[in-house]
């Protein structure tokens, strides 16, 4: 008997939680409707923001890479969005996601959250949604690859129990590693 849960339980789950100003934000998977939503969020990150979480700084948004990022299988490959209302049109404000490293049991995880909403534990919080996740998805160990002057970065996932170090003596990386194990 299989007892993994079904992609629908994945795609159904959801939360509203409060951020640290008391504002609610809904956070859910990432699901095929937000395609356009997803794709218009990230090309509104500011450059800063793209450059932290691409490792690369994309001055005209983010070429071709909408169709990937929006590959999600809710088991090799996993997304959380947090939307709020806005105008009463629901609005992307951050996303948290893993992919599976081929031919390990480790995934590679990444989030980025507008500007406007950072500093308000909205990215401890979709992190704390994909640990669970690839957890729950058998995963032995998340890893992130970020520049090393990415400081709210290093904070946050310090806080979430990872462990960092430099790449093989160049300080310009941090390399991080979760234990899910534990």
């Amino acid at each position: 008997m299989n007892m993994q849960p079904s992609d629908d339980v994945f795609a159904s789950e959801h939360w509203v939680e409060h951020l640290s100003d008391g504002t609610a934000v809904l956070i859910r998977p990432l699901r095929a409707q937000d395609h356009e939503r997803d794709k218009r969020f990230m090309g509104a990150l500011n450059y800063e923001v793209r450059r932290f979480r691409f490792l690369a700084g994309f001055s005209g948004g983010v070429p071709n890479m909408a169709v990937q990022l929006m590959d999600v299988d809710y088991r090799q490959r996993m997304a959380y969005v947090a939307l709020t209302h806005k105008s009463g049109q629901l609005c992307q404000i951050g996303v948290s996601r893993y992919a599976a490293i081929p031919g390990s049991s480790n995934c590679e995880c990444a989030v980025a959250v507008c500007e406007h909403w950072q500093r308000k534990g909205l990215g401890r919080l979709l992190m704390g949604h994909l640990i669970d996740a690839a957890r729950r998805n058998g995963y032995q160990h998340m890893v992130s690859r970020d520049l090393s002057n990415n400081y709210a970065m290093h904070r946050m996932v310090k806080a979430l129990g990872f462990t960092s170090r430099y790449i093989g003596g160049d300080v310009t990386e941090l390399f991080h590693e979760l234990d899910l194990q534990k």
